[in-house]
């Protein structure tokens, strides 16, 4: 049980806007706050928060409370529950009159193990040739925690050696159990660096691996304190500096990030293996910053910036965008003494709007006219989903990249036909779903290309083509920056094919007997593999291939 007199404690360091803007995204109005309501549809904000009250209420559906009583409806938790995520959110430290808390035990094991990780590293020379090579000083190495991790069973006995329970190292992300019963370490030889909440509160770890293991970065698994799609590595370091200075540099990694605070751009942050999304928006929200984008030149690093650079404008905010030339990426030009070259390019970025309206122009070929139609299509699309006046600003750029008459993007012009719309169907969307995990994970084409080939999908047969070529087609950006459809992991991409094969056989088993362009024993010989060999290793989640 929590003791009261620290539930009090707890409420005075509570700012409700603070912890309100954790979740949505919250603007001034006056005294108080808006926003649009997070538990009921709305377009009007009628949700507001009141700093000198420390209440929040909604006029739309009437809900209303303190900042406890938001985060128990929006986190679906009860009292306590809220009032520990709460504390994890301060760093607070709540004292309890019987035992302690999940997250308390969890917090421990997630400091001691950060200590053992860091002392590792020492005696790791492996390890610290690498991080010396790529430039990052003794200073970076203890200021950002980074640490090493050898074998599973050095981590277990650590944990055993302290005293810590796998259940609490279990709550934290540590270990993880397998299916056969027993526990392994997550992280095994790999450089660790710790990940800290926004206040400062370590809540999980990144680690890279030093024996090339097909995984070259993984994070800690999601946790009742750790959720990648919130947390900005490196937040709690720049904070200050992106409130003095109103910057936030958005990285794509961890040495990135420690590269740019080394060469004194302590606004640098990263997201954790994953693009930005909606839910970080509250966080870059904070201080009202302009957002830098700071991503490698690469076809990938374009790919994001357009997604990031898009949504990013869509949501109101300022910022730009700074494309690394060559190749090359942020550490690597620190590490070189380019210092004053990437400060240079940080200057110069690109707007954000202009560079998504180039963007989008230069995925079609603009002296083809259906083409440049396809492509006057998306840009109204986008331009049309910015406030009135700032799209009023960027109407004229539009015009003469695409070389469109600037009439027409006031006209009521229908765009259905753009291709960043798909059919929203389930079959459909289990394609694309595919489709734009190996546009984004192109080292899982190679374990699944001889399972399927571009025939199989149908109407999308020249998207996959191109995606396995590694080819330009228009409409793979449109995939990527279509939210809906997702990104799998390689045990759902194998799920989602297995599924989709599945299907594709049942169908072909109902052909079979009508093709009268095989003799009967073929076609005997053709069911009786399906129907006995191939769909039922593909019902237990095993690609197979057709091979006949």
């Amino acid at each position: 049980m929590i003791d009261n007199a620290s539930i009090e404690q707890l409420k005075n360091n509570i700012d409700i806007v603070d912890i309100i803007s954790n979740y949505i995204e919250v603007k001034k109005a006056g005294a108080n706050f808006k926003a649009n309501c997070p538990f009921h549809g709305e377009k009007t904000p009628s949700f507001v928060i009141s700093p000198a009250k420390q209440i929040y209420h909604c006029f739309g559906c009437g809900i209303g409370g303190d900042a406890i009583k938001f985060v128990q409806e929006y986190e679906k938790l009860n009292y306590p529950e809220a009032l520990e995520k709460i504390a994890s959110m301060l760093n607070f430290s709540l004292a309890y009159t019987q035992g302690t808390s999940d997250n308390n035990d969890a917090r421990r094991v997630l400091e001691q193990v950060q200590n053992w990780y860091a002392k590792n590293l020492d005696s790791n020379s492996v390890s610290l040739a690498y991080l010396h090579k790529r430039g990052i000083t003794q200073q970076s190495i203890e200021t950002f925690g980074i640490g090493y991790v050898g074998a599973s069973h050095e981590l277990m006995n650590f944990l055993s050696q302290n005293m810590l329970t796998i259940p609490h190292a279990q709550e934290a992300g540590v270990v993880a159990q397998r299916d056969g019963g027993g526990f392994y370490a997550r992280l095994t030889e790999r450089i660790t660096f710790p990940i800290y909440s926004a206040s400062g509160a370590i809540v999980g770890f990144g680690g890279r691996t030093i024996t090339n293991h097909p995984a070259k970065y993984i994070n800690s698994p999601q946790t009742k304190m750790f959720n990648k799609s919130r947390l900005l590595y490196g937040y709690a370091k720049a904070k200050e500096s992106i409130y003095k200075n109103k910057k936030l540099i958005v990285c794509e990694g961890y040495l990135d990030v420690i590269m740019f605070h080394q060469a004194g751009f302590h606004e640098a942050v990263a997201t954790l293996g994953t693009a930005l999304t909606q839910e970080h928006l509250p966080l870059l929200r904070k201080g009202e910053p302009h957002i830098i984008l700071a991503y490698d030149g690469d076809k990938a690093g374009v790919a994001a910036a357009l997604k990031a650079a898009t949504m990013l404008t869509g949501s109101g905010f300022d910022g730009s965008v700074v494309l690394f030339p060559d190749g090359q990426d942020p550490a690597d030009m620190i590490a070189v003494g380019q210092v004053q070259e990437v400060a240079n390019l940080l200057r110069h970025g690109q707007a954000l709007i202009p560079f998504v309206i180039e963007m989008m122009g230069k995925a079609y070929d603009l002296n083809n006219p259906r083409q440049k139609e396809l492509a006057f299509a998306e840009v109204k699309t986008y331009l049309d989903g910015l406030s009135p006046i700032i799209r009023e600003a960027y109407v004229s750029h539009a015009s003469t990249v695409l070389g469109v008459n600037i009439a027409l993007f006031g006209q009521n012009i229908k765009v259905e036909n753009t291709p960043s719309r798909f059919d929203a169907n389930k079959d459909n969307m289990g394609l694309l779903n595919i489709i734009k995990t190996l546009m984004e994970k192109r080292e899982l084409i190679d374990e699944v290309v001889n399972f399927i080939e571009p025939s199989m999908f149908g109407k999308y047969d020249a998207l996959f083509t191109a995606v396995i070529q590694n080819e330009d087609n228009p409409i793979m950006r449109s995939l990527l920056l279509d939210d809906t459809v997702k990104v799998l992991t390689k045990e759902q991409l194998i799920r989602e094919l297995c599924s989709f094969l599945y299907i594709f056989y049942e169908q072909k088993v109902k052909r079979i007997p009508l093709d009268n362009s095989l003799s009967l024993l073929k076609k005997t010989f053709l069911l009786r593999k399906l129907r006995g060999d191939i769909m039922p290793r593909l019902k237990r989640g095993e690609l197979v291939t057709y091979g006949f």
